[in-house]
């Protein structure tokens, strides 16, 4: 690459439980992702969230309009939290900011926060109305105004996590598939993680849950819960359509190394039962957590028995953070939940 990196530079993306400097997220609007008699529900997914981050940390909400503003401060004004928020005005066509975002990078030596832009695509040029969020990173630099690395390949942010040290974790499914970057290889793939997010080790799992429409989020299988520990999603019912996928996942984890040669911690979070809509199967998973300032905010399901055994698996690797599950059953028929719908910012250094 001849024109400087972050890598270059010496900035690093940073694992999520980093001390953040605020959330981002954008009020849910659209009906035909969320369906007209779910709408409401998806709010309230919404108003619970922000509830469980914002006596901890700053939230910004991207709002479409002054309407939609007023319509977001009278929801969350019941819940009595409009008051920690601050409002963007930045159209967006839907919520998952975690994709169409950008992703934030630290440079510690000169204390600075930087922006990394990735090219959305709509998730392999699935929903070509859902294209026009891609413009939201520079709406959002216009108030920020934070250096901009364009990365020049399609990626989404739900598709990557990483430890802070120099992993990160994805999957062939997604990165490698041909509708996001079919002229990269896997090597030049992992260059461009290298450079733009400071990722010297990339391990590759195989694919994604049932009814992910994203291609193998990793968001939804696994993820880091300290810089040598990974929790991953794991299926007991050989039954399952997930059992095997997500079998071959943990074995891959348990046989990779960190960035510096040592084997990872893997520890199993059980799924939830199936959960299915009109459209079939839809990728419930309890993986997708959002690590706060404190707090890790949980999705469930409405299955007591399993929501309470994962919160529990999820708390024991948090011992420090109190864990709060939030119902997002509604929200999953958007075909995601709550890290799919948030981005951090770090604090800057």
């Amino acid at each position: 690459m001849n024109r400087p990196t972050p890598w270059s530079l010496g900035y690093r993306m940073p694992a999520e439980w980093a001390p953040q400097e605020c959330v981002w997220l954008a009020w849910p609007t659209n009906l035909e992702t969320w369906g007209r008699d779910r709408i409401a529900g998806v709010r309230q997914t919404y108003v619970e969230f922000i509830a469980a981050l914002s006596n901890r940390q700053r939230v910004a909400l991207l709002v479409d309009d002054e309407d939609v503003r007023a319509s977001a401060v009278e929801t969350l004004g019941r819940r009595g939290v409009e008051s920690r928020l601050r409002y963007y005005l930045i159209e967006t066509v839907d919520s998952w900011i975690r994709d169409y975002g950008p992703t934030f990078v630290l440079n510690e030596r000169t204390r600075q926060t930087a922006m990394v832009r990735w090219t959305f695509n709509a998730w392999g040029d699935k929903y070509a109305d859902l294209k026009a969020d891609a413009r939201v990173p520079a709406e959002m630099n216009r108030h920020l105004d934070l250096p901009v690395f364009d990365a020049g390949i399609v990626l989404e942010g739900g598709s990557i996590d990483v430890n802070g040290r120099g992993t990160v974790l994805t999957t062939e499914q997604c990165l490698l598939n041909p509708n996001r970057n079919p002229e990269l290889e896997r090597s030049e793939i992992e260059d461009v993680l290298r450079e733009f997010l400071g990722a010297t080790n990339a391990i590759w799992l195989s694919e994604g849950i049932a009814g992910d429409d994203t291609d193998g989020h990793i968001d939804d299988i696994a993820r880091f819960v300290d810089p040598t520990t990974v929790l991953v999603a794991f299926e007991d019912d050989p039954a399952d359509e997930n059992h095997g996928i997500l079998k071959d996942c943990y074995a891959r984890l348990v046989a990779a190394p960190d960035e510096e040669g040592r084997k990872l911690g893997v520890l199993k979070l059980p799924m939830p039962d199936p959960v299915v809509g009109p459209e079939g199967r839809l990728p419930a998973s309890y993986a997708n957590f959002y690590i706060g300032n404190g707090v890790v905010v949980v999705p469930t399901f409405g299955q007591p028995e399993k929501d309470r055994n994962a919160l529990a698996v999820i708390q024991s690797c948090f011992p420090f953070h109190q864990v709060v599950g939030v119902d997002s059953t509604a929200m999953l028929h958007g075909f995601g939940t709550l890290h799919c719908c948030s981005q951090q910012q770090p604090v800057t250094p």
